[in-house]
């Protein structure tokens, strides 16, 4: 326990709980602390002196308070309305549902959940819980996968009969869940219904590679679907590349330069996207040759500005790629080719 915490909530009651008690107790590298107390501003603020922490209201409507630290670890001060036993009541599992006096003492398990540890299974703290937070069916799935736990039978017959409730939460939350999915997980959100709701589909992850691309297996399984969604505009690029990929026609250096000028720089990931690793070494031989300057520039065509000059500057690289052409000299004459055949 961080004593800096203990100094931030001293004379206080105060409880560690969620998911930070449970990977402690299951051996996890615990990296976000949820501590429940009865002023979480209060607490927040002296933790964040202590800490040299950035410190912001985490839901105002709820009086959560977080402290951020700039490797990406956090600690939330939640507010402790009632008894610790009636807060472990609100989560969603039991194995969630465990506190751990901040001041030291025996842990506060009133719903079973170091038992539920200890047989690796997954369980409902009650029958609402998917109707007071849909976003809970992905974490069940989640959980399962990262965990290598099992719903129990009563829970797993409740996620499917919520499932038609998975697409309700904001889009932000449910596609920080899915970038935790392994293909198993995905799989497994498949088989309990939860992944037609959001317009996915494991039908290219049956014929992909997987790599460990950011957002990949979003793109796999959610296809065009994933535009519908609040992704990162890195994303939706990555996004678009893959889905308008088409295999080179050979392993060819015009048919790879082309490919990659179209892919770049997500060329090999592309590849795996179209179960074409066949082209995976021509595409890195072609990354190891790439010139370290153009042969022309822009300003040295003698054109005005406009889409002429890219046009003519990607076929310098593309011929140059393909072997036909290796100086200026010759890059000048392939201008003049292109510019005396241009339909008037």
């Amino acid at each position: 326990m961080d004593s800096r915490i203990r100094t931030a909530v001293a004379g206080v009651e105060a409880y560690v709980v969620g998911g930070a008690v449970r990977d402690d107790l299951v051996g996890r590298q615990v990296v976000d602390v949820d501590v429940a107390t009865p002023d979480p501003e209060v607490a927040a603020r002296i933790y964040a002196g202590l800490a040299n922490g950035a410190i912001f209201p985490l839901s105002e409507r709820h009086g959560a308070w977080r402290v951020a630290f700039k490797d990406g670890s956090t600690v939330d001060f939640t507010p402790l309305a009632g008894t610790i036993e009636d807060d472990l009541r609100t989560r969603d599992f039991t194995i969630n549902a465990i506190a751990q006096p901040v001041a030291g003492g025996e842990y506060v398990d009133p719903l079973h959940g170091r038992a539920d540890l200890e047989s690796r299974t997954l369980r409902a703290v009650s029958e609402t819980i998917f109707e007071d937070d849909p976003l809970r069916l992905l974490r069940a799935v989640r959980l399962e996968d990262e965990l290598g736990f099992e719903l129990d039978s009563e829970t797993e017959g409740l996620v499917r009969r919520s499932a038609g409730l998975v697409a309700d939460p904001a889009g932000e939350r449910i596609v920080s869940e899915l970038e935790r999915l392994s293909p198993e997980g995905f799989g497994r959100a498949d088989e309990l219904g939860l992944l037609a709701p959001l317009g996915g589909s494991l039908e290219r992850l049956r014929s992909v590679e997987v790599v460990d691309t950011p957002g990949y297996l979003l793109v796999v399984v959610l296809g065009e679907s994933l535009e519908r969604l609040p992704v990162s505009n890195e994303l939706k690029r990555l996004g678009r590349t893959l889905l308008r990929a088409e295999r080179p026609e050979d392993d060819s250096p015009r048919a790879i330069h082309r490919f990659r000028s179209e892919t770049e720089p997500w060329a090999l990931t592309a590849l795996a996207f179209l179960g074409a690793g066949d082209l995976y070494e021509a595409v890195r031989a072609a990354r190891v040759a790439e010139p370290e300057e153009p042969l022309l520039r822009g300003d040295e065509l003698g054109l005005q500005p406009g889409p002429e000059i890219g046009r003519l500057l990607d076929r310098i690289a593309e011929e140059r790629a393909a072997g036909t052409i290796s100086t200026k000299d010759e890059a000048l004459q392939l201008v003049e080719r292109e510019r005396t055949t241009e339909p008037t």
